[in-house]
């Protein structure tokens, strides 16, 4: 594998429903490597929704060649990297065969998967199908989340290693199918506790947990 494209995104206004809002969804191929990667994500991109983006354990979102191959099939029309607002585009990485925990080396840097992308009303309004956000999420093609562990320079070309995590995860469809599940066990919510998942998956299944436990 290998780094096809670098995406960093700038502030822009978007119409989202009745509301504008400032957004970095709109990433764009970056010229200038090498690009540095810390904590917090890519130097020089934008991200504007905190609430729901970004911080440690989202700072970096990955999607692969595959999964744009598999989209401009479906679509019937060629789309460019940093469509879907990902950072790294990367050859030969699909969704589904992710794991939380596993880790992507790019020479110093490594990231460690931690949660699938949640899709909002801005790929509707990008894709410009405003069904297209549950076309998204069916698909289960939804890129992944990264921390970054050790922070470092990338550059387009860069080798990819995928380092599979050995200890117990679940895997980013399992993520994808069961994240907005009410009805889990509590045995079910233990297993992506006890993966290396992003804060915000967490905080969500302790809450499903203590609420199960209380009932």
């Amino acid at each position: 594998m290998e780094v096809l494209s670098i995406n960093v995104g700038r502030a822009a206004a978007m119409q989202l429903g009745p509301t504008l809002v400032q957004t970095g969804f709109f990433k764009q191929p970056e010229h200038k490597f090498p690009v540095w990667v810390g904590r917090e994500g890519l130097a020089g991109d934008t991200i504007c929704d905190l609430r729901n983006h970004g911080g440690p354990d989202q700072a970096v979102y990955v999607y692969g060649q595959p999964d744009y191959d598999w989209w401009a099939g479906e679509l019937g029309r060629e789309i460019l990297p940093g469509t879907f607002g990902e950072n790294l585009t990367i050859s030969e990485l699909e969704s589904a065969a992710c794991r939380v925990g596993d880790r992507l080396k790019i020479d110093a840097v490594v990231l460690e998967v931690t949660a699938p992308r949640i899709p909002c009303g801005k790929f509707s309004v990008r894709m410009e199908d405003p069904q297209f956000a549950k076309r998204f999420w069916a698909a289960e093609r939804p890129g992944v989340y990264c921390r970054v562990v050790t922070e470092g320079e990338v550059e387009v070309g860069a080798p990819v290693e995928w380092q599979k995590f050995a200890g117990p995860t679940v895997s980013i469809i399992e993520v994808c199918r069961d994240y907005y599940d009410p009805d889990l066990s509590a045995d079910a919510i233990r297993r992506f506790l006890a993966a290396p998942v992003a804060a915000r998956v967490r905080s969500q299944k302790e809450i499903q947990l203590r609420d199960l436990l209380e009932k």
